[in-house]
């Protein structure tokens, strides 16, 4: 069951713990069970952390703080979840941001009173875990440089 699990996608040791002890295995095998996945690298909580914040970054444009709130979800410890959103950089974080807001800002946008675009854009950005101040800059700037101030 647990390889079946492994094969469709990497998982943390507590997805894994968690599947198992639903399937009414008892908690101390399924520790066991783990720790010997772990020790032949079938699982392994930093190589997850690391990879699922590559992935996310680039596909949905998540921000770190989006990644660090499913990473922890997923189980992983603080320690792994800092060291795997070294990753991002404050300048790739932002560029991502513009990137995401360039395509929310289509021609119709023009149309559309600018206070209620900027409150869009900073939400939609907020939603992928972007702070609110570069939320709100990166949304202004961009706005600006498209339709001017």
């Amino acid at each position: 069951m647990l390889l079946r699990q492994l094969t469709a996608s990497d998982k943390t040791a507590k997805q894994l713990k968690d599947k198992l002890i639903e399937k009414e295995c008892p908690e101390d095998i399924a520790e066991e069970v783990i720790e010997r996945y772990a020790e032949i690298n079938l699982v392994d909580d930093e190589r997850f952390a690391k990879s699922w914040t590559v992935a996310r970054a680039r596909s949905k444009g998540l921000a770190r703080g989006a990644i660090k709130h499913e990473l922890r979800s997923k189980g992983i410890d603080d320690e792994l979840v800092a060291e795997a959103l070294e990753q991002i950089d404050d300048e790739a974080e932002e560029q991502r941001a513009r990137e995401l807001v360039r395509v929310k800002l289509r021609p119709e946008s023009m149309g559309v009173d600018r206070d209620r675009a900027l409150r869009r854009l900073v939400g939609m950005l907020g939603r992928k875990g972007y702070n609110g101040s570069m939320a709100f800059k990166v949304a202004r700037e961009e706005w600006n440089d498209r339709f001017g101030a």
